[in-house]
């Protein structure tokens, strides 16, 4: 886990987003560390390795990776359910999802490295000078980070060729089907090939 988020608030927010039962969670997670594999809804939690005093859980939705990350081995030892005591406790509404479109909208201090499918409302704070690259196929491409935040915090955004002159300063965009990587140790938000960026006021609400 990183930032503040505690193992706990980050699985209770899974369980929130994907709509699925905490006890329920937890016992798959549980299920997972002694059998390798298990499922839960339409996740599956699966063990792909233990090192040491951790496990390190890999979570998918059918060919979508939703997390991958460590926990203490000590955690799933827990009698009490940690996820149901983390949704009820008070600190629920720091990462309570918002609902929008019918997407779940995350807030920028509830991201964590590792992410996918992030959907995200925020404002753009600043664009970056653009960079010439070379890509891994040999193509130039253009790329400039830009800075974006909400109430919460802020976060780098990776922009590519046209993605760049799609948005401007002080506009307030919406990205969908995100991944939050790490470069030079920050939390970065990318933008994959099935993911889009636009500026919030072109949505049609359903």
């Amino acid at each position: 886990m990183r930032n503040k988020t505690s193992p706990s608030e980050y699985l209770a927010l899974l369980s929130v987003k994907y709509e699925v039962d905490a006890e329920a969670f937890f016992n798959a997670l549980v299920t997972a560390g002694k059998k390798r594999t298990s499922s839960c809804g339409d996740l599956k939690i699966e063990c792909r390795d233990i090192k040491k005093d951790k496990i390190i859980l890999l979570i998918t939705k059918g060919a979508k990776v939703v997390a991958q990350f460590p926990l203490p081995a000590e955690y799933l030892l827990d009698e009490n359910n940690p996820i149901e005591h983390a949704k009820r406790a008070s600190t629920v509404t720091r990462y309570s999802i918002k609902k929008e479109r019918g997407l779940s909208l995350f807030r920028i201090k509830d991201l964590q490295i590792g992410m996918r499918n992030v959907n995200l409302k925020a404002e753009v704070q600043e664009i970056g000078e653009k960079t010439l690259v070379v890509t891994r196929f040999g193509n130039y491409a253009t790329v400039a980070n830009a800075l974006i935040s909400d109430e919460t915090g802020k976060i780098k955004l990776c922009l590519w060729n046209d993605q760049i002159s799609s948005i401007s300063v002080g506009d307030t965009v919406q990205i969908e089907n995100g991944s939050i990587s790490t470069f030079k140790g920050e939390r970065q938000l990318r933008i994959g090939k099935k993911g889009t960026l636009r500026p919030a006021g072109d949505i049609i609400a359903s």
